[in-house]
C-alpha cells in the first residue's frame, strides 16, 4: 500500500505516460492509415479493437521482458562472412528489422497509389480494400514492434510492474481516442497524406537501422549505427515545417493566378479586342 501511496511512482507514471505518448506517435500515424485499408465505416471499430488488442499484448510483452529479457537479447543465429555480411541475430533485433521492412513496404506501396491514380476525387475506389480481420492483425503485429521501445523504456525507469502495466494502459487508451482525430485530420487535408506516408517511410528507416544495429550487422566491412532519435524528430520536424511553409505559398500562388486571370476577365470584357 506504501509503494502504491508513493509520490516517486506516481510520478513516475506521469512521465512513463508522457513517454509513451511521445513514442507512439510514429505508431498512430501507420494505425490512422493502416485503417483506411478497410471500408471507411469499420475504420473506426477497427483502429479501437487493433489498439485494444495491442494493449493487452503489451502487457503480456512487459511480462516476458521483466522475466526474461536475456532470451530476447541473446543471438540464435550468427553470420560471418568478413568484408561482404556480419551479424549475431537476437529476437529483438530481427522483430525490429521485419518490421521497418513491412513500414517501408507499406508506406512505398501507398505512395506509388498516390501518384498512380489518374482521378483523386474517387482513388479510394480504385483501392483495393482488406478484411477487417486481416487489418486488425497488421495492426497488431506492428504494435509489436513499436512496443519494444516503449516498454524497455519503462523497464529502465521504473521495477514497479503496476506504474509499468497502468502507463501502458492509459497511453493506450489516448491512442484509441486520437487515432480518430489524426484518421479525421488525414480526411479533411487529403495533401497531408503525402507527408505522413513519407514520415512513415522515415519511421521505417529509423526501425532498420535501429534493427541492424541491435543486430551488429556490418554490410561490406561498415558497421550498422542507429539513426539517432534526435536526428529523426529533428528530420521531422524539417519536414513538417517545409511542408507547411510550401503549402502557403502555394496558396498565394494560386491566388495570384486567380488575381491575374480575372484582371484579363475584365479587360475582355472591356476590350473584346484584347
Amino acid at each position: 500500500m506504501e509503494s502504491f501511496l508513493s509520490l516517486e511512482n506516481w510520478f513516475t507514471l506521469a512521465m512513463l505516460i508522457a513517454l509513451q505518448a511521445v513514442l507512439g506517435f510514429d505508431n498512430l500515424l501507420y494505425i490512422s492509415l493502416e485503417s483506411k485499408q478497410v471500408v471507411k465505416e469499420k475504420q473506426a471499430y477497427v483502429r479501437r479493437v487493433g489498439i485494444g488488442i495491442a494493449i493487452a499484448l503489451r502487457i503480456v510483452l512487459l511480462f516476458l521482458l521483466v522475466r526474461m529479457i536475456e532470451l530476447f537479447q541473446a543471438p540464435f543465429f550468427a553470420i560471418e562472412l568478413p568484408g561482404f555480411i556480419e551479424t549475431e541475430m537476437n529476437v529483438h533485433a530481427f522483430i525490429v528489422l521485419i518490421g521497418g521492412g513491412f513500414i517501408m513496404y507499406t508506406a512505398i506501396q501507398e505512395i506509388y497509389h498516390l501518384i498512380s491514380v489518374h482521378d483523386l476525387h474517387d482513388q479510394d475506389k480504385h483501392k483495393k480494400t482488406r478484411s477487417v480481420a486481416a487489418t486488425i492483425f497488421w495492426i497488431v503485429a506492428m504494435n509489436a514492434v513499436f512496443s519494444f521501445d516503449s516498454v524497455l523504456s519503462s523497464i529502465a525507469l521504473t521495477d514497479v510492474f503496476w506504474v509499468m502495466a497502468v502507463a501502458i494502459v492509459g497511453s493506450g487508451v489516448l491512442m484509441i481516442v486520437l487515432a480518430d482525430y489524426v484518421a479525421e485530420f488525414l480526411d479533411r487535408n487529403r495533401m497531408y497524406q503525402v507527408l505522413g506516408l513519407f514520415i512513415l517511410l522515415l519511421v521505417g528507416i529509423l526501425l532498420i537501422s535501429e534493427g541492424g544495429h541491435l543486430a551488429h550487422l556490418k554490410l561490406f566491412g561498415y558497421e550498422i549505427v542507429p539513426m539517432a532519435k534526435s536526428t529523426f524528430y529533428f528530420v521531422l520536424f524539417v519536414m513538417v515545417a517545409v511542408d507547411v511553409v510550401q503549402g502557403r505559398y502555394q496558396k498565394k500562388l494560386m491566388a495570384e493566378r486567380a488575381h491575374r486571370e480575372a484582371q484579363i476577365k475584365k479587360l475582355a470584357a472591356q476590350d473584346p479586342s484584347v
